[in-house]
Parts: C-alpha cells; structure tokens; sequence
C-alpha cells in the first residue's frame, strides 16, 4: 500500500506542477466560497475554474487562513498564485490586480439598543474591530483615525469582543456580516455603507504574466454573458439573506412616492388614452413598414457578408485593444504570427501600428514578409477606437519587380561593359605589342650582354648580372603578356556576351573534332590531372560555331580543373548519340557545388573564385552559346563527389 501511494505521489507531483493555477480560499461565506461536505463552491471558486477553462488550466483549490494567504501571495516562492480579496474602491493593492468582480461595502455593526452610527465622526473615541488585511484596514492605512482601534484576525472574532463589551463598533464586510448576524441576535447593522469596495483577483507581482491572462479570460467571459450569468446564480433572490434594519425607512418612503407617482400616472393616463388610441392604427403601419425595411437591409447584409466572405484577400476590425469585433478569417493567422515582418527584417508590432493609425487618424500601407510570401499590409481608420486591417499577398508582383529591377541593372551593365570593352582593348593591344617587340629585343641583346660583362666584369643591369638581368626582363615581359592577354580575354568574354545571334554563319562542326582542339588547347593545365576521353567513332556533326563551342568546352574544363585537386584529380570527356541527338559530358571527381551554387551557376557576375581573379561570366556565356545552338546544359553536382555537366544537341541532317 506504501508504494502505491508512493507512486501515486511521485507521478501526480509533475502534473500538478504543470500548466496550473493554485487558488487559494479562506472564508465560508455564501454565496463567495465556502466548502458544502467537503466540496469548495462558490461564486469565486466558479468564476476561477471557468478561468481556467478559458486558458487551458488546471485549477487546484488550496484552503488556509486569511492571514496565511496574505502572507503567500506577498511571497513570490509560495504555492498560492491567485487569492481573491476586497479592495477599496480606487484604490489599488500592492500586488497583481485584476478587473473587479463583484461590488461590496462594509458599515458598522453594534449591540442593539446602541446608538445608529451615521459617518465616521460617531466612532471618534469608540473601540472599533478592525480585520488585519482586510479591505477596511487597507481603506484606513493612510487615513487620521479617531478612534481606539483593535486588531483582530477575523470578523466573527470582532463580533465576540462586541457581545462582551471589549469593543463598541466592529466595521465588517457586508457578505461576512450577513452570515454572521443569525449567530448573533444581539449584534444588529447600525450604519450605511461606510466603504465601497470590489471583489479582485490578486497575486504576486512576479506573476503578472498569468494575472493578464486571467484579466483576458475575465473580460471574455463579461463580453460573452457568462459573468452575468454566475452573478445571477449565486446572487439571484433566493441566494443571500437581505439585511433590511438599514434600508426599511428609505423603503417607505419610497413606496409614499411611488404611491404618488401612480395617482398622478393615472390621471395622466385618463388624458392621453384617446391619443394613444388615435395613434395606434398609425403605429401599426409603421410597424409594419418597418418590419419590411428590416427584412431588406437583413438580406442585403448577407449578401454583403458573403461578398467579404468569398473575396481571397484578408478583412479584420479591431479595436484599439486588438480585439477581433470581424474578420472573415481568410490569412487571419498572419496578424499574430511572429514570423510576419518588415520586408526590411524589420520587427512588425500590429498594437504599436493601430495605435499610432488611430492617434494620426492616416492609413498605413506597407509591404510585409511571411516565410517564402510577400504581403501588402493596410491599416486605415474607421471610428475613433476601431480599424480595419487588409491583407493582400503580393508575392507573384514582388518577383516580377525584382526581376525588372535586375533586367535593368543587367542591361545598365551592358552598357557600361560594352563601353569598358572598347575603351580596354586599345590600350590592351598597345601592351601586347610592346611587350612582344621588348621580348625579340632581349633576345637579341643576350649576346652583348655577355660579350660586355666579359670585358667589364664590374657592369652590372639593376644591380644583377648582364644575363641574369637579361632573363629576368624576359621573365617580366612574358607576365605583363599574360595579364595583358586576361584582360583581353575578359574584355573578349564580355563582348560575346552581349554579342547578337547569328544563325547564318553556323555550319556542321563535329563535336570529336571540338574535343580535341579543346584538350590541345588547355593541355598546359590538364597535364597535372587524369583525362579519360570516350569519344564515339560515329559521324557526330551538328550545325554551329567551330570558336565558340570550343570556347564552351574549354571553359568546362578549366571550371573542371580548378574543382580538382593535382594528382587525384579525374576528368572524363565522352560524346555519343541518342536518336538523332549530339551528346557531349564532361565529369570530374572535384569539390562539388551545393544547391544554392546550383541555382545561380549561370548568372552573370556570380563566381565562387573571386579572390582567385574569377570573373563569373565564363558560364553565363557558355549558357548563351548553348542556347544560341538550340542545345541544352544540364548540370548535377554534390558537394564532395563532384559534378557532370551533360550538353545535348540536334545531329546537323546529311
């Protein structure tokens, strides 16, 4: 038996602690809280457990004194969350506070016989029983008090010192004093309303987080009528003994009144009778007229809803507290969600923006972001404390924008290359014969070189020797050709970039033959690297440019060669025929691309070799040739196992 319940304790604990909410309770006064054979009832304990409904909390109902949860929920580490209590009106504890719940007052209560207390200047010099925490206590804390005041820690204690003559007045809580009076005969009410207070929903102030949640569900239930309907089952007639002693000569008084009032109805009535009759088959009409004009404007507000309803675009009024008054529920969720943002990244915060719409009184229009969609937001005032929010995707618009925008930066970059290029080229081909004639001129002198430093052991050319001079002039006149020969090649790239197709200048080219002069070509790079060729011996021609698919080929394979590493690196060519199509693959065994690299291989511009003087344009024209010569590029690459790149082409007809 011990360790089932040792079990039992040890699973339920975790639950327990889990998304719950400990509600304290102290008292036993009907119709509050009190505990009926063991069960905990009540308005309070009711009201908290639909709460807890309303949030997906567990409820658990803790009974201790009224000292002791005054002390919990001023303790941030106790086990009561939320305790209800009275607190003065306007006059806020220092704790958590939700909305009130319930109206109360507390007046005074002494022996029959005693004089009637009519304000507070009868209790001056009277011993009056106070209750330690109670809402009179917390009225009076920072209030001139007249007379001797006794402590005490309940009500019914304070109404025990009365009957033994220890105190003169105890001022109670209206609730408590009408259960506590059939105990009590000798104890009557002997004032009005001293104190206004409300019933609250209290807790610490490091639990503001749930007494916000609890202030939503409050507020919920107020809009949709359950409060109204708890307050009518646990304060309705029948519920609560009424304390007449204090309201029986107003209640007279008020019934001379009424009296009168309905002489003087009657007579009234006598004269206006004809009127009304007169009148009446006039209502009537109109009543009826009415009823049709109803009927109308019903029909005509469905069919309203149901345009607002069938449009895709979304429709929501809120009030200046976020509250959804309508909405016809389509992308909703984007409101909410905080992966909706600025399309600058920007935070999106819908108060702060419905806030400042209603200040200003200005619509606010921005584009939106949500995931992989683009959305255009309005926000536009409709009353003083309401707006109506609109949602329209506007992703399709966003990308064809974009796409405009880089169509003409592209063609800007046209321009400009175009420009570039002929500008680069003169002063290129200026280098490039300089530098030839300088290299033919030290040939020649290496002989004279030699011939004077013989003569003169002591000459020396920038410090070196005649023929070392000689050499290294040689070898700086080859390195300003090769970079003048790359800038002609990038200035070269850049014109057939932009260069027109020309159909008619095509003839039949045979891929093998391509192969070759390609492999001859970049043979300086591929000699520190495998090439395994598979060249079919079947009659592979199609119509195209000799120069510019060689120009296709050799850029694959320098791409091939720069993904390999030296000595490990494998790169096989192979051409073939598929029906009547030209096939020409080019594998390597290289580093590989991943998906991202993929999508952007061909763009202009983009390399991934930049700090290595790559230019990004060698695949984006080798992309236009292929298209020029009706073919097709395919590419399948992973990072680490490497890539093929497969051209297709039709056979050139015999």
């Amino acid at each position: 038996m011990r360790l089932i319940l040792f079990f039992l304790i040890f699973f339920t604990l975790p639950v327990l602690a889990q998304d719950s909410i400990v509600f304290g309770v102290h008292s036993n006064t009907a119709p509050l809280e009190w505990r009926n054979n063991g069960v905990d009832q009540g308005f309070n304990v009711e009201l908290m457990k639909r709460i807890g409904q309303l949030t997906s909390t567990r409820i658990i109902v803790r009974r201790k004194s009224f000292q002791q949860l005054l002390n919990d929920v001023h303790n941030p580490k106790s086990d009561i969350d939320v305790i209800a209590v009275v607190s003065p009106v306007n006059m806020d504890r220092q704790l958590a506070q939700s909305d009130p719940i319930y109206a109360t007052h507390a007046k005074a209560y002494t022996l029959q016989g005693k004089a009637l207390i009519n304000n507070w200047a009868d209790l001056v010099g009277k011993r009056v029983a106070i209750k330690n925490g109670a809402f009179v206590d917390v009225y009076l804390s920072d209030k001139l008090q007249r007379f001797d005041r006794v402590d005490v820690d309940l009500y019914e204690t304070g109404f025990q010192l009365l009957i033994k003559n220890q105190v003169d007045v105890v001022i109670a809580e209206s609730f408590v004093a009408r259960r506590l009076l059939p105990m009590y005969p000798s104890v009557r009410s002997s004032s009005d309303a001293l104190i206004y207070g409300a019933f609250n929903f209290v807790a610490n102030n490091s639990k503001s987080d749930l007494m916000y949640q609890i202030n939503e569900a409050l507020r919920q239930l107020k809009l949709s009528g359950e409060y109204d309907q708890l307050v009518n089952k646990w304060f309705g007639t029948g519920r609560e003994k009424v304390d007449l002693t204090s309201s029986e000569r107003r209640m007279f008084a008020l019934a001379i009144i009424v009296a009168i009032i309905s002489g003087a109805g009657l007579i009234y009535t006598g004269f206006i009778s004809a009127s009304l009759r007169r009148k009446t088959h006039t209502l009537d009409a109109e009543l009826i007229q009415r009823k049709r004009i109803e009927a109308e404007i019903s029909e005509l507000s469905q069919q309203f809803q149901s345009v607002l309803d069938g449009i895709p675009n979304g429709v929501t009024i809120v009030n200046q507290d976020l509250q959804h008054l309508w909405s016809n529920d389509n992308n909703i969720y984007l409101l909410d969600s905080d992966a909706f943002y600025y399309i600058d990244n920007d935070v999106f915060v819908l108060k702060t923006a419905v806030l400042n719409v209603l200040s200003s009184q200005k619509s606010f229009i921005a584009d939106m972001r949500y995931q992989q969609q683009f959305w255009q937001l309005q926000i536009h005032p409709i009353a003083q404390e309401q707006v109506v929010i609109l949602l329209e995707e506007s992703t399709e618009q966003h990308r064809l924008r974009q796409a405009n925008e880089e169509a003409s930066r592209l063609a800007s970059l046209g321009e400009l290359s175009a420009g570039i290029a002929h500008e680069i080229n003169n002063p290129t081909g200026l280098i490039v014969h300089a530098v030839s004639l300088f290299s033919a001129a030290m040939k020649d002198l290496l002989p004279a070189a030699t011939y004077y430093q013989n003569q003169n052991p002591f000459w020396l050319i920038a410090g070196l020797q005649p023929d070392i001079a000689i050499k290294e002039l040689q070898h700086s006149c080859g390195s300003i050709e090769d970079g003048a020969k790359r800038i002609s090649r990038i200035v070269n790239d850049l014109k057939r970039y932009a260069m027109p197709h020309v159909a008619d200048e095509y003839t039949q080219v045979c891929l093998n033959d391509v192969v070759h002069v390609a492999l001859r070509l970049t043979a300086n790079q591929t000699k520190f690297y495998q090439v395994i060729t598979q060249l079919t011996e079947q009659q592979l021609c199609i119509n195209g440019d000799a120069q510019q698919l060689q120009q296709v080929l050799i850029n694959l394979v320098q791409n091939a060669c720069n993904a390999c590493t030296k000595q490990q690196g494998i790169i096989e060519i192979e051409t073939s025929i598929q029906d009547t199509t030209a096939l020409l693959s080019i594998t390597d065994n290289g580093c590989g691309m991943n998906s991202a690299t993929l999508k952007r291989i061909t763009e202009p511009f983009f390399t991934t070799r930049r700090h290595e003087g790559g230019t990004g344009l060698g695949l984006s024209v080798c992309s236009k040739i292929i298209k020029e010569h009706q073919g097709e590029m395919q590419i399948l690459s992973s990072v680490g196992k490497g890539t093929r790149i497969r051209l297709t082409f039709a056979l050139a007809k015999e």
